[in-house]
């Protein structure tokens, strides 16, 4: 089993509690919306337990964060106002959702559209 090496080096929610950025010891440096890490979760709720069982999770766009609890030295959890709070977000799924921002988050789009569902 390959560990993950980097860790984050500052973790910051602002103020109005829709963005969590995210700095690494590389220097990387992802801004995630409260929308995308809920929609992204890595909980089985969301993820399944298979990559076929990954669900589209619509109606996300205004969710807030509402708590980020340190678990161990490997990742973070989050709590959202939906009540949303069984993802471990591990510095790894961050930083890989942060690289592939672009191509999850057009894939989650095109999915609901064939979905017929909404942000």
């Amino acid at each position: 089993m390959q560990i993950f090496e980097l860790e984050p080096t500052e973790i910051k929610l602002n103020r109005d509690k829709d963005r969590l950025d995210v700095t690494f010891e590389d220097g990387e440096s992802f801004e995630f919306s409260a929308e995308y890490l809920r929609v992204m979760s890595p909980s089985a709720e969301v993820q399944g337990h298979a990559p076929d069982q990954r669900k589209t999770v619509p109606g996300k766009k205004n969710v807030k964060i509402t708590g980020i609890e340190e678990v161990g030295h490997y990742a973070i959890g989050l709590t959202f106002d939906d009540g949303h709070d069984t993802g471990v977000y591990s510095w790894k799924h961050l930083y890989e959702i942060g690289k592939n921002r672009e191509f999850l988050w057009d894939r989650y789009i095109r999915e609901l559209e064939e979905q017929g569902l909404s942000r």
